[in-house]
């Protein structure tokens, strides 16, 4: 069953609840909302490292040889490769637009699908925190979806996130929701107060056996769940 699966993201409940009545009228869909990012709650979870380095040694080779950058691996493009390291940031609000989309297939499912409209590399941390109107906590995160290194996109790439609505069949009391906040999560694990606010596709349901996918740079990965 899917429930074994999954692992809530533990955060400050007290904040991030009070954070989510705050914004559970939402905006357009497609939009983004963008603000400063204020003080942020707290959980647990160790950093996750970008698989880009941020800074790099170099060394000259000996004489008569030729050298030949090292490409490493990269869970984005290889546009993300190229961009300058100097504007690397932390995918908010601020420079990456959401939208939320139904799918057909899996059934009950959601896609969200983050996109990079700053001028340079964005981390997308962990996972969406997702806070759905009426909710009283955060929808649980799914750790089997965890990815081998954090999403790095350049400027115009996208990353994306699975929402499964639903657990098995009866198994949970369905609400239905016509918002919903998108929060960001920060290096540390830590999420910022301001989220993007979207508008559900409707006839929305949802239940407590439900989860969301952490960031993907592949649209197929985040929905295989």
């Amino acid at each position: 069953m899917r429930t074994n699966r999954i692992r809530t993201t533990a955060l400050a409940a007290t904040a991030l609840v009070a954070a989510l009545s705050l914004t559970a009228c939402g905006g357009n869909e497609g939009t983004k909302s963008a603000g400063p990012a204020p003080a942020a709650t707290t959980e647990s979870t160790a950093p996750q490292t970008p698989q880009t380095s941020e800074t790099s040694e170099t060394t000259a080779p000996p004489a008569g040889t030729t050298s030949t950058p090292d490409q490493g691996t990269h869970s984005g493009t290889e546009t993300a490769t190229q961009a300058s390291s100097a504007a690397r940031t932390t995918c908010t609000t601020a420079n990456t637009t959401v939208t939320v989309t139904k799918v057909t297939r899996p059934i009950n499912h959601l896609l969200l699908t983050l996109k990079n409209t700053g001028s340079g590399l964005c981390d997308a941390y962990y996972a969406p925190h997702l806070g759905f109107d009426g909710a009283q906590s955060v929808f649980p995160i799914l750790q089997d979806s965890k990815p081998q290194a954090v999403v790095t996109l350049a400027p115009g790439e996208e990353a994306y996130a699975g929402i499964g609505l639903s657990g098995e069949p009866g198994q949970g009391k369905l609400y239905k929701s016509k918002n919903l906040s998108v929060f960001f999560a920060k290096k540390n694990g830590s999420t910022y107060d301001t989220p993007a606010k979207l508008k559900l596709p409707a006839e929305t349901y949802w239940d407590d056996n439900g989860f969301v996918t952490y960031w993907q740079s592949d649209r197929a990965n985040a929905l295989m769940y």
